[in-house]
């Protein structure tokens, strides 16, 4: 059984970082699109950023220059690092695992597995 497992989420002031993890369990993810994603009230959840196997990296326009994906090397932790947040960034970020290949890497529809979330305040 896949599970996922944010951490890392907290209250931030404009302009400050914070680093994500996730660690997942349950299967080999090597091969797999690991991705983040974010959801803030009565908004739809958005793509972040994603790594495919052997770390190619996919971001949002609006993260890029700011936000940092990575893999941990067991390949079953995946990392957020985010830099200069903004208040609209405050959001549930969730970590998801796609299996299946050919779906775009940016839709949420195209992931399987889901962590719970990790909640990110960012004020002003």
């Amino acid at each position: 059984q896949v599970q996922l497992v944010e951490s890392g989420g907290g209250l931030v002031q404009a302009g400050g970082s914070l680093r994500l993890s996730c660690v997942a369990s349950g299967r080999t993810f090597s091969s797999y699109v690991l991705g983040w994603f974010r959801q803030a009230p009565g908004k739809e959840r958005e793509f972040v950023a994603a790594s495919r196997s052997a770390g190619i990296p996919y971001y949002a326009d609006s993260v890029k220059g700011r936000f940092t994906i990575s893999r941990g090397n067991a390949e079953n932790t995946l990392y957020l690092q985010m830099n200069s947040l903004k208040p609209e960034e405050t959001a549930v970020y969730y970590c998801a695992v796609r299996t299946s290949y050919g779906s775009s890497v940016y839709s949420a529809g195209a992931y399987d597995y889901w962590g719970q979330g990790t909640q990110v305040t960012v004020s002003s």
